[in-house]
């Protein structure tokens, strides 16, 4: 194979996942060039990642003259395509590009019947309430050319840069990164608690490192906790940092606290040690995956509180919990009533083990300033 495409038509957290299958696919064929092609906006996690050779953008929808534009620049320009997702996009896109496809179906779907026609091998996906870790799926997309024993799977995080030199310069030892926003409601751990956390750390001297993007829903959550200190004690860096620089902050963090989102894969992936708030999500397929690289799947469907490797995942005692759906009421704008089961001393007893700190007595929501 000396030119393969690894189609990751997918939200940007999932696009950071596909780097073991691109580790993988780089120690079967260490010559070969491989690009990835993804939705404009989601490819940040790969970028300068040394083992991929370019990031191929394609709009959301691309009309009658994208497409075109596309079969132009792709047609048959491929050895092989790696499909890492379901949808029918991503595998047209990977039977444009190369004439040996491996891809994923998911185990039932009106259009399976043309995507495995279309496969020269098939990776049928338990979809988000199924056993296997999404990255152990992908790597599966290379069974043909590696046999049947499972591979040592590592995330590869996004390479680092220097921070802005005011963020730099105002950086402590030990301090804790608080990633609050979500993208969906669903996944939005309560913010009372998020303030109740960083408060806490906030008064046994520890810095709290707010991230988020600086779009206006991720501003409108970190703004719920940007009272509770000045700078530095309460440093916020949201908005301010790219990828890059946000492995750069994560790498000199002493613990990282946040929800089911892309970045608590990208601090997985840098090495420190993960709190993980999980509500309705199966954390057997979308856990952050430990920095050390593993073979097998790693966590249980439920289990309250798990730690393997570098990451500890938090789930409710709730019956129901997971549910694999949106929500309560399954959809993104749904409450969690799981989420709201999980209480913030729950993640700061994490916290103060993970730190290697004596448990405080129990704690009081805090309210908003």
């Amino acid at each position: 194979m000396k030119n393969i495409l690894v189609v990751a038509t997918r939200q940007i957290g999932d696009v950071l996942l596909t780097s073991a299958l691109i580790h993988a696919a780089r120690r079967q064929w260490p010559a070969a060039g491989i690009d990835v092609i993804g939705f404009a906006g989601t490819l940040g996690m790969l970028k300068g990642n040394p083992q991929v050779r370019e990031l191929i953008e394609t709009p959301p929808r691309l009309g009658g003259g994208g497409f075109l534009r596309l079969v132009n620049r792709l047609w048959r320009r491929y050895d092989l395509a790696l499909i890492t997702q379901p949808g029918d996009r991503a595998h047209l896109i990977g039977w444009l590009a190369a004439p040996r496809r491996s891809g994923i179906v998911p185990e039932v779907g009106g259009s399976n019947w043309w995507k495995k026609r279309l496969l020269d091998h098939v990776v049928v996906s338990g979809g988000d309430r199924g056993t296997q870790h999404v990255v152990a799926e992908k790597l599966s997309l290379l069974t043909p050319w590696t046999g049947d024993k499972p591979l040592a799977a590592q995330v590869i995080a996004t390479p680092s840069s220097p921070l802005p030199a005011d963020v730099q310069q105002s950086l402590r030892v030990g301090a804790v990164v608080l990633h609050v926003p979500s993208m969906w409601r669903y996944k939005q751990w309560p913010l009372p608690y998020y303030r109740t956390v960083a408060a806490a750390l906030l008064a046994r001297g520890r810095q709290v490192v707010l991230t988020g993007s600086g779009g206006a829903h991720d501003q409108s959550c970190v703004a719920g906790l940007r009272d509770l200190a000045l700078s530095p004690d309460l440093l916020d860096v949201s908005g301010r940092l790219d990828f890059n620089q946000l492995t750069t902050l994560l790498q000199s963090a002493s613990l990282y606290i946040g929800p089911d989102t892309s970045v608590s894969h990208l601090a997985a992936a840098a090495g420190i040690p993960v709190v993980a708030v999980f509500g309705p999500t199966n954390p057997m397929r979308w856990a952050p995956w430990p920095a050390r690289p593993q073979a097998q799947a790693l966590f249980e469907r439920s289990a309250g509180v798990q730690t393997r490797g570098n990451v500890t995942v938090l789930q409710s005692g709730l019956s129901c919990v997971p549910c694999g759906r949106a929500g309560c009421d399954d959809h993104v704008d749904s409450r969690s009533d799981c989420l709201h089961d999980i209480g913030p001393e729950r993640v700061l007893r994490e916290a103060w083990r993970l730190l290697d700190e004596a448990p405080p007595a129990p704690v009081e929501l805090v309210a908003a300033g």
